[in-house]
């Protein structure tokens, strides 16, 4: 039944771009400061990872359901990942009228991830611990996102550029404290530094030191990502 549940979910979190019109970015003007083309904000191409993220998601679930129904291992990924993929479908349609609703439903979205990704094995990377860490990583980085556009653009207290700052750094922060637990599922970080090159890469030409500390977490962290998975290789 969970099995079930899940690849109804996936599938419907996959279809939610073709009955909305897409999101590349919360609408500037839902916000009292308007936040045109805010600093914390990723290049928009950085959004195009969504499609290997739905891609992945079906797959795992049409694998679980197929092949992996009644394995425990699976089954105890299931219940958080259904809750993190049912809200997301109907995110995109909030975030395109209500920001500070959406900022809050991403982050319980982004919790049903990582308390899913936290309980995958370490076999059956490749369809299991692999799409959920690659959701896991991204998820990561827009919630933190999210709560720098929030909080630049009610105006609370730093600016946009130092919502910039307090968002990459928590996120690098974040991300290397997870991936430390999870050594088998390098995505979740490369997923992350995705993110942080697509900041700086926003950034690049105008904060200067923004765009270096952006790349330089991204390195860390994909370093740091794929270095605990050779070390886990070679202590299996």
């Amino acid at each position: 039944m969970k099995a079930i549940l899940l690849l109804v979910a996936a599938l419907a979190f996959a279809s939610a771009p073709f009955w909305t019109s897409g999101f590349g970015g919360f609408d500037p003007n839902r916000y009292p400061n308007p936040q045109i083309d805010p600093p914390v904000q990723p290049a928009g191409y950085a959004f195009s990872i969504w499609g290997p993220i739905y891609l992945w998601l079906v797959v795992h679930g049409v694998y679980g359901l197929l092949a992996r129904a009644e394995d425990p291992a699976w089954d105890r990924t299931r219940w958080p990942l259904v809750v993190s993929l049912a809200i997301g479908a109907s995110w995109i349609s909030v975030a395109q009228v209500n920001p500070p609703l959406a900022t809050l439903l991403i982050w319980v979205m982004l919790g049903g991830a990582l308390m899913a990704l936290l309980r995958t094995p370490g076999r059956d990377r490749w369809l299991l611990a692999g799409p959920v860490a690659l959701y896991a990583g991204w998820l990561t980085a827009a919630s933190f996102v999210s709560i720098g556009l929030l909080g630049a653009g009610y105006g609370v207290a730093f600016g946009e550029t130092g919502w910039a700052w307090a968002a990459v750094l928590a996120a690098f922060a974040t991300v290397l404290a997870v991936q430390s637990r999870v050594p088998h599922a390098p995505e979740y970080g490369l997923a992350a530094a995705w993110a942080f090159v697509a900041v700086a890469v926003a950034n690049w030409g105008e904060a200067w030191a923004l765009a270096l500390a952006a790349l330089l977490a991204a390195a860390l962290v994909a370093g740091y990502a794929l270095s605990r998975l050779r070390t886990r290789a070679r202590t299996a």
